[in-house]
């Protein structure tokens, strides 16, 4: 397809090869594109004859600064959208794909919340009640349906599940004074079956309720799935912190059985949103670990700040981003179930980050949303048949301490077994 624009901008380039492709070619050359035999798109203010597709543009994608947007929602196709223009269809989806995609409005001021993070309830998406919706994609497929020479790629849908160690064991491997005074708090606290508990794991006698990486591998070979898994490695225990110290050999041995089977990647700590020399330390001690190049990420706690964080990861090896997402509702950040390049629009360029989204978190359902197991299960059943119908990616995140036989994560242990049962053993 030859696009049509009477300007060519990073952010237009950038939008273009991330929803269309790279066989989308775009000119400036107006006698070029009349004469061209191929599919064509006119994405400027003149109307021109015999274009297979026309949309005046919105002024965003050949803006150069960073402005309020004044945008209007409505809706087209049940959709909502934003933008309106004139055209073949009511509104410029390339502008408004790339405020979404871009996290435009992280730019702006804005409020912050309980952990200094972007607060979800600022986004345009929660505000206009589209959150659990990947919108662009929706869009691409309204428009593909609509017209059906628009070079829109399809991909097969995957579904990646991974998980965050943060706490890798509740009593095992930790010193026997921290067992220790978190048996005399059990008593304290007439908390008689976690003492218990405590004890016999120290024992050697029951097994360590957060220990659930054979159950889980038991099912990704089973199913076939290829998870990924994120590991903790503070050096020093602090605040959210709190996972085993990564010299000991308990936490190496646990890093090198996963990476012999799996991918793994750094789960940065909160402390190194403080101190930034910590990403490349966490980074070195878990390449040490294994004796392999880590280029796979996602902060802890869903801690980022753009562009900030991302330049850090970038500037430290990262390749591969899995943090886009909320660590306070579950949904779609940037509205989009596709992996796609960061733009940084601080510096007006397009990166070689691979930004993956999540959209389904357990955690975010348990705390933050107050689901129960068995709506959280019809939650992350509906974000799978959603981003499916779409081809996207859907990635899903658990913590092995969430989904252990403890009495009170029993139901979240079972309804993830259910899920993995119902959506993937052969029918």
């Amino acid at each position: 397809m030859l696009l049509y624009t009477q300007h060519i901008t990073p952010r237009l380039s950038y939008i273009v090869q991330e929803l269309l492709g790279k066989t989308v070619v775009i000119t400036i050359n107006k006698e070029e594109f009349v004469v061209y035999a191929g599919t064509k798109f006119n994405y400027s203010n003149e109307l021109i004859d015999g274009v297979d597709f026309w949309l005046k543009p919105n002024d965003l994608l050949f803006q150069q600064d960073i402005l309020e947007q004044n945008i209007n929602v409505f809706e087209w196709n049940g959709l909502k959208t934003f933008y309106a223009t004139e055209g073949f269809i009511p509104f410029d989806f390339l502008a408004a794909s790339f405020y979404l995609i871009s996290r435009y409005e992280e730019y702006l001021p804005h409020q912050k919340d309980m952990y200094g993070r972007y607060a979800h309830t600022n986004s345009l998406a929660f505000k206009h009640s589209f959150l659990h919706l990947p919108l662009v994609n929706l869009w691409l497929k309204a428009i593909k349906n609509q017209f059906p020479k628009f070079p829109i790629p399809s991909l097969p849908f995957t579904f990646v599940p991974t998980y965050d160690i943060d706490i890798a064991f509740a009593y095992k491997h930790h010193s026997p004074i921290k067992n220790a005074f978190g048996f005399l708090k059990d008593i304290v606290q007439l908390n008689s079956d976690k003492a218990l508990e405590r004890l016999m794991v120290y024992a050697n006698k029951s097994k360590d309720p957060f220990d659930t990486f054979d159950w889980l591998h038991h099912f990704h070979q089973q199913y076939q799935l290829k998870p990924l898994y994120f590991f903790l490695l503070a050096a020093k225990r602090k605040g959210y912190d709190k996972n085993l110290s990564p010299t000991t050999k308990a936490m190496k041995l646990l890093i090198q059985q996963h990476a012999q089977l799996y991918k793994v990647g750094i789960h940065p700590s909160w402390q190194s949103g403080d101190d930034e020399s910590l990403v490349k330390q966490e980074i070195n001690i878990l390449q040490q670990a294994i004796n392999q190049k880590i280029n796979i990420s996602r902060q802890h706690y869903i801690r980022i700040s753009l562009p900030k964080t991302y330049e850090l990861l970038i500037a430290n090896g990262i390749e591969e981003e899995y943090s886009m997402g909320y660590g306070s509702i579950n949904g779609f950040r940037a509205s989009y179930c596709k992996p796609f390049k960061w733009y940084n629009l601080a510096k007006e360029e397009a990166t070689t980050l691979n930004t993956h989204s999540f959209c389904f978190m357990e955690a975010n359902s348990f705390f933050e949303q107050q689901y129960s197991a068995n709506d959280a299960a019809l939650e992350f059943q509906e974000y799978f048949d959603l981003v499916k119908k779409v081809e996207g990616e859907l990635i899903s995140i658990f913590h092995n301490h969430f989904i252990t036989e403890q009495p009170e994560w029993i139901a979240w242990r079972s309804m993830y077994k259910n899920f993995l049962e119902e959506n993937f053993t052969s029918k």
